[in-house]
């Protein structure tokens, strides 16, 4: 009798480990679909404003060159300006009926100089957007193509090379990226801590953004963190992991709607961004991970000692991980934002409408592109980050 028991209890339990098995499993794919799903949704409700967004610039950058006696249109300096920083947030250019003059509407942000001990705070409005000087006591600053340069009696001076020799001061100002930025940051937060007190009641049937995000958080964790960190350890460094990737991604999004700024594409960032994981990597590394940089083993003697070759390749390897990842982000972006912009480009440079439709539709499919770089460049990112810390951390066998 008490065999017979015995089995039905066992026969219980496989039952229900085999329940548990095919519950996760059917969640996990269903999880995937509807990732698939609402990106291919996200795909569509973007490309159209993206494509807009390049032309209104192109098109307000020409209105704005063409004064009296028609310039010559130079596509790289436009490229260059509309992918570069800025000291405020340019939003359109409006043209008066009646002069003709063309006026660019933007926000103004604020503009924080430090100069010799003296700190000067201003909005950047007060430049007019670089047709006016801001005197601050003894100091008098004027903005050049996007920096900010002590005047001399009014002026930029150059030198044989049509370069500013004017004093920089030190600018701490909150620019157009830096703005961008702190807008990203705010959405994260507005999304994610709602999230976290839905999961702090127990509601265990994600819906709305929770249902959206729930997803992507656990492609991070099942198939990022785990396979290359270890399932004891990956739990230390998942926030990390799911923090950058969203951060990419979010700024990477921003950046192709109208008016937005080119954050990721600015090497100042990506290089944060990567010198945080070297930190976390560095740190976190165990004594097999250094041992593996100055004692690699498997290497002839004489590569180490007495002239330290290998351990001097493996030090290279640490810096060049991390220079690898800032420079894979910051390319792909700027060339993405670079292509589109050439193309359209390509319709005032040509002066005819005939070259619009070619023109547009490689716009159109570069926008699609585009849609699928921003999330691929936070994927790889996060994917090599979590790779350089799972070398570090794990064990030797």
């Amino acid at each position: 009798m008490s065999e017979i028991i015995i089995e039905t209890n066992t026969s219980m339990i496989d039952k229900c480990v085999k329940t548990q098995h095919e519950y996760k499993f059917k969640r996990k794919k269903y999880c995937k679909m509807r990732l698939i799903n609402r990106l291919a949704f996200l795909i569509l409700t973007t490309v159209l404003p993206f494509s807009l967004h390049a032309s209104n610039e192109h098109k307000a950058d020409e209105d704005s060159h063409d004064n009296s006696t028609e310039e010559e249109f130079n596509a790289t300096e436009v490229i260059m300006h509309h992918i570069a920083d800025a000291h405020d947030w340019h939003l359109f250019d409006k043209t008066d009926k009646e002069t003709g003059e063309t006026k660019s509407v933007s926000i103004p942000l604020p503009v924080i100089l430090f100069h010799e001990g003296n700190i000067d705070v201003f909005m950047s409005s007060k430049f007019s957007h670089g047709h006016s000087t801001v005197i601050k006591g003894d100091r008098e600053y004027i903005l050049y193509h996007s920096k900010i340069y002590l005047a001399e009696h009014g002026k930029i001076v150059y030198d044989n090379e049509h370069l500013p020799t004017n004093i920089k001061p030190l600018d701490f100002s909150i620019t157009k990226i830096v703005a961008s930025m702190m807008v990203s940051a705010l959405l994260l937060l507005l999304i994610f801590i709602p999230m976290a007190r839905k999961y702090k009641k127990g509601n265990g049937v994600p819906s709305g953004m929770q249902g959206f995000m729930e997803p992507i958080i656990l492609f991070i964790k099942d198939d990022i963190a785990i396979p290359n960190i270890g399932e004891q350890k990956y739990k230390k460094f998942l926030p990390y992991l799911i923090t950058v990737f969203f951060f990419i991604w979010f700024n990477n999004m921003l950046g192709l709607f109208p008016t937005g700024a080119n954050v990721t594409g600015n090497i100042g960032l990506t290089f944060t961004l990567a010198f945080f994981t070297m930190i976390i990597t560095n740190v976190s590394g165990n004594k097999n991970y250094w041992k593996h940089v100055f004692n690699t083993p498997g290497v002839p003697w004489w590569l180490k000692y007495p002239i330290p070759l290998m351990p001097f390749v493996e030090l290279v390897g640490v810096i060049a991980k991390p220079f690898a990842l800032m420079i894979r982000l910051f390319a792909n972006i700027t060339a993405g934002h670079i292509i589109v912009l050439s193309l359209v480009s390509l319709i005032f440079i040509f002066k005819t409408i005939y070259i619009a439709p070619v023109s547009i539709a490689f716009v159109l499919f570069m926008d699609v592109l585009e849609l699928l770089v921003a999330i691929l460049q936070a994927y790889i990112f996060t994917l090599l980050s979590s790779l350089f810390i799972g070398l570090a951390v794990q064990e030797h066998h």
